[in-house]
């Protein structure tokens, strides 16, 4: 389970950092990397600071760059953990799970984002 060390350290949130752009898929507002024209595709899943955390844009901007077309959603709609405003055990359970022709698809996920990617192929095998 997650623990206080989970949230220490949290990055300056930049919305519109990156060298993607954010659009609505699913539904969700999603940073979008790489070329649209890709075969392969990633998801990435964040940790409990969102998908605007600069690092995690960084890491989807090197994965574009090796021939992805990457997609980091914003599971938590607006309300990522990096304010301690409230203990994480409680924002944790205010956050529960929620094609474009590609060939292949990965899905990675950091802390909080580990635990739904494990859940979500979980979930994609038993269809």
């Amino acid at each position: 389970m997650s623990g206080p060390q989970c949230c220490a350290n949290p990055p300056t949130l930049n919305p519109n950092g990156g060298a993607g752009h954010v659009e609505k898929l699913g539904g969700l507002n999603t940073y979008i990397t790489g070329s649209p024209d890709s075969k392969l595709a990633a998801l990435l899943i964040s940790d409990v600071f969102g998908y605007e955390a600069p690092n995690l844009r960084k890491l989807a901007d090197k994965v574009a760059a090796a021939g992805f077309y990457v997609a980091v959603p914003d599971f938590f709609h607006g309300d990522p953990n990096v304010d301690g405003g409230r203990p994480l055990q409680e924002w944790i359970k205010d956050h529960g799970v929620l094609c474009k022709g590609m060939t292949a698809t990965g899905a990675v996920g950091f802390c909080w984002g580990g635990k739904i990617t494990c859940f979500a192929l979980f979930t994609y095998c038993l269809l």
